[in-house]
């Protein structure tokens, strides 16, 4: 059997790891290079020659022209945090070079931090994926598929109805018959006032899209899209035929990946984000040792996301 190069490559071993991002002065270097590739530019105006000092421990830049102060974290996810840079750079290393997912207890006992203090990172981590991810719709040959991510809870209905069951659109684009993006995008169901949205969110025009017989991707057709139905033979599931073969796979690993790591989370809350990460893993997976710099330049251009909008009402552990 052929050994395949994308599950076979080296990434980036522990060891480099830690000899280019080892110390605190090397990742805020890194830090630098990812935010301003091309040199300082004032967040207010634009202006590309700055002051640089220290204030403490923290180094600031001032703009020469309107004299504004930034801070190499300031404007970025990192805003409100005080963690060390290393401590990000060192989950961001755990959570890109696997191919599962890492729970928030894991990266407790692998930072060195508090279960909160971990799980807020990973969120606001995952968060940064899911608006990295948003924006890059698929196209060309596109497969999708109705699914459901979650299971019963004590006192919920079964099956569909069940109240802890999140729907999503699972989609592949092929290229030469072989899988390049996914998309998993949590949808309000699958009518099709709610498939519209994700329709114009997701798949890029001119697209051709292969879905199964639910009635709600009929949608696509009128929004212009070419629309083809497969269905599936008497006795078996829509992703177990051959068109629907990569879809079926992908759709697989995903919920390995989930089930596999988190004992249980609040799907309708935080489902959004367990499948960005996912996704952001698989769209770069033919790279993992440049995932972690891409990360980083992500992560300098997502606005800050303080702790209460990461958390809502409540805390919830996975």
């Amino acid at each position: 059997m052929a050994i395949n190069g994308i599950q076979f490559q080296k990434g980036m071993s522990l060891a480099q790891f830690m000899k280019e991002y080892g110390t605190e002065e090397q990742c805020e270097e890194a830090l630098v290079q990812a935010r301003w590739r091309n040199g300082f530019e004032c967040p207010r105006c634009a202006h590309q020659l700055a002051y640089e000092f220290k204030r403490g421990a923290t180094r600031y830049w001032q703009c020469k022209a309107c004299r504004y102060q930034t801070s190499l974290r300031a404007g970025t996810v990192m805003e409100h945090g005080h963690l060390p840079l290393t401590t990000w750079f060192l989950a961001i290393y755990l959570m890109t070079q696997s191919k599962t997912n890492i729970a928030a207890l894991a990266l407790m006992r692998h930072l060195g931090v508090s279960w909160k203090a971990a799980w807020l990172l990973k969120h606001k981590l995952m968060e940064v994926m899911v608006q990295r991810e948003a924006n890059k719709p698929l196209q060309g040959d596109v497969r999708v598929d109705d699914a459901y991510l979650g299971g019963e809870r004590t006192g919920g209905g079964p099956g569909r109805g069940s109240s802890n069951k999140v729907a999503f659109v699972a989609a592949v684009e092929l290229h030469d018959g072989r899988p390049q993006r996914v998309r998993f995008d949590p949808v309000g169901g699958f009518s099709f006032a709610a498939l519209t949205p994700w329709a114009k969110r997701a798949i890029a025009p001119g697209s051709c899209v292969v879905s199964d017989g639910l009635l709600g991707f009929e949608v696509l057709e009128r929004l212009g899209y070419t629309h083809k139905v497969v269905l599936a033979p008497r006795g078996k599931a829509g992703t177990e035929i051959e068109p629907f073969k990569w879809l079926n796979v992908v759709l697989g690993n995903l919920k390995t990946a989930l089930s596999g790591t988190h004992h249980a989370f609040k799907f309708a809350k935080y489902a959004r984000r367990y499948l960005a990460e996912v996704q952001y893993r698989f769209n770069r997976r033919s790279d993992m040792a440049a995932m972690l710099p891409r990360m980083a330049v992500a992560v300098t251009h997502t606005r800050p996301c303080p702790r209460r909008k990461i958390m809502g009402k409540s805390e919830e552990k996975t």
